[in-house]
């Protein structure tokens, strides 16, 4: 199969001429599939989607978006970490599968450390703290007064026992000192439609699942849960500015692949998609999506992954959090 690899500048000499046949043996043979451990339509799947129609382009093949649902991502997660290491199914990781499941999910199927070769951060999405407009607190020294004046009736929505929103929901808590109650649904869609429809007060939903609400006047954004503010929300203060110094509770995205895939390999597709990644209409699309400050090095995702590892821990250890709490 014929590999397409542009190369900037003239090509002079015998070791610019030999560099697209040696980058070429870098990819997979064959067709490519991108495993997505969520349904189709959700913020996962849609940037799996994204950067994999131009890597398509990119390397002259086929690629396409295997949705394998469950577990919050861990089903999938566990699939891809025992597939072959010759590139050919990679996953879009997820906050879910690599930077909470190995604090929550007793006898977890994988090592993320040692089942995986990270190839590229593709973006950070901070979550937004909504609620609908019956709510009498609608700043977040209010809502802290709020629950403090009613311990452990102020309700607050999630995708999931254990899933990221539930997660800042717990960081919140602590932070605050106050007792909130937790309601779990099965996913960010039952979730959002409660809390429009007044069933819950509160939540922390992924920014790609309330934006399309909060600009449809249907929920209100109180705060966003980066340290600094989406160019999507320039007007929602960050959870930083509302009191909370380093209140960082993301989603964020990224393709591995299985443990034993070359280095060179997962080298030589970081570089791709990097290259997609700085497309200003790629870019648009992130940012439609909230999500930024993707791409760097494998390295970096790697230090990313091990960081968020350790947060969440810790979050999970002092609020003792289960997968099904």
């Amino acid at each position: 199969m014929q590999r397409r690899t542009f190369v900037r500048g003239a090509a002079a000499g015998a070791a610019l001429i030999a560099s697209p046949m040696l980058k070429a043996q870098t990819l997979p043979s064959g067709p490519i599939r991108i495993v997505v451990g969520f349904p189709p339509g959700g913020g996962t799947d849609a940037l799996a989607r994204v950067v994999g129609q131009k890597l398509a382009g990119m390397w002259n093949t086929s690629i396409v978006i295997d949705n394998k649902a469950g577990a919050a991502g861990v089903i999938a997660a566990d699939f891809v970490a025992k597939q072959a290491g010759d590139g050919n199914t990679l996953l879009m990781a997820h906050i879910n599968s690599h930077g909470l499941a190995p604090s929550l999910v007793p006898r977890l199927g994988y090592v993320v450390e040692r089942d995986f070769v990270p190839i590229a951060l593709v973006g950070v999405t901070p979550n937004l703290l909504i609620c609908n407009e019956a709510q009498p607190a609608k700043t977040v020294k209010d809502l802290v007064e709020l629950c403090r004046r009613n311990p452990g009736k102020i309700s607050f929505a999630s995708a999931g026992g254990g899933s990221a929103q539930h997660l800042a929901l717990e960081m919140f808590k602590l932070r605050a000192g106050v007792n909130a109650l937790h309601v779990p649904y099965k996913g960010s869609g039952p979730a959002l439609t409660d809390l429009i429809g007044g069933q819950v007060n509160y939540c922390f939903e992924t920014m790609t699942s309330a934006t399309p609400h909060v600009k449809g006047g249907r929920a209100i954004a109180i705060a966003q849960t980066r340290t600094k503010r989406a160019k999507g929300h320039p007007n929602v203060p960050t959870m930083d500015e509302s009191g909370f110094p380093g209140f960082d509770a993301t989603t964020w995205y990224g393709l591995v692949g299985p443990g034993k895939m070359p280095q060179a390999m997962a080298r030589r597709m970081n570089e791709d998609i990097n290259t997609v990644m700085a497309m200003p209409d790629v870019i648009e699309k992130l940012e439609q999506y909230g999500a930024e400050d993707g791409g760097g090095t494998p390295e970096r995702f790697a230090e990313f992954i091990k960081t968020e590892q350790a947060k969440w821990a810790r979050v999970i250890r002092e609020a003792k959090v289960t997968a099904d709490s």
